[in-house]
């Protein structure tokens, strides 16, 4: 693994009856107890609201870690399964998504729109999704992949206000990328994605969906936003 790698893992939630059924002070109660728990466990974690912009669950979480030893990743994984499963009364998981950083192989310079998940402040919005390419794709020439992806990258640069993080999840999970993006304006963002589908490399794209759209909580009102 490369020096800088980190791990990075999204769980989305959705609060069980016998959360709805408590009373308020117990909710925010475990909540902040969740949050405690899950802070002191692991380097890094954020929080999430996701309904109303999805039905299917309430609460998302970014976990994410430097994980330059495989020993790293699992015991990453392993700290928050317990904590995870200790939870289950209250909350079930929905869906993961998760995967590692990796230098991109299309270009070597550095970009201020790169998302740094260990010590970046977090902006208001965030969307994730799994991403995965065509065997096309991955047949294509090298040559041929960089001249697509060039397209695509110069329109990327023309949206400076989005800010991207790209995981790799090859036979980690179904999909073979997590694709992340924050940004303040979730209405720019949408302008993007329409821009990126007028792009050529948009022929060899086999899944991007679902889409994950969430709005970041600040720790001190994390136990009040249900």
């Amino acid at each position: 693994m490369s020096p800088n790698t980190t791990l990075n893992h999204f769980t989305a939630f959705r609060f069980l009856p016998a959360w709805w059924e408590s009373s308020r002070e117990a909710r925010e109660t475990f909540l902040q107890d969740a949050v405690a728990e899950l802070r002191e466990a692991l380097p890094r974690a954020e929080f999430y609201r996701l309904f109303p912009t999805r039905h299917e669950a309430d609460l998302l979480i970014w976990t994410a870690a430097p994980a330059e030893q495989a020993s790293a990743t699992a015991g990453h994984l392993a700290r928050l399964a317990d904590l995870l499963i200790r939870w289950r009364p209250w909350v079930e998981p929905v869906t993961t998504l998760w995967g590692l950083t990796r230098p991109s192989p299309y270009t070597k310079r550095p970009s201020s729109r790169t998302i740094d998940p260990i010590d970046g402040t977090r902006r208001p919005a965030l969307v994730i999704y799994p991403f995965s390419k065509t065997t096309d794709w991955h047949l294509l020439a090298p040559e041929r992949r960089q001249e697509l992806m060039g397209e695509h990258i110069r329109v990327g640069r023309e949206f400076p206000e989005v800010h991207q993080l790209l995981l790799y999840s090859y036979g980690l999970q179904d999909q073979e990328f997590v694709v992340v993006y924050e940004m303040d304006d979730l209405g720019r963002f949408s302008e993007l994605v329409e821009a990126l589908r007028a792009t050529e490399v948009r022929r060899y794209t086999l899944r991007d969906t679902p889409v994950w759209t969430a709005l970041h909580l600040p720790t001190d009102r994390i136990a009040t936003s249900w």
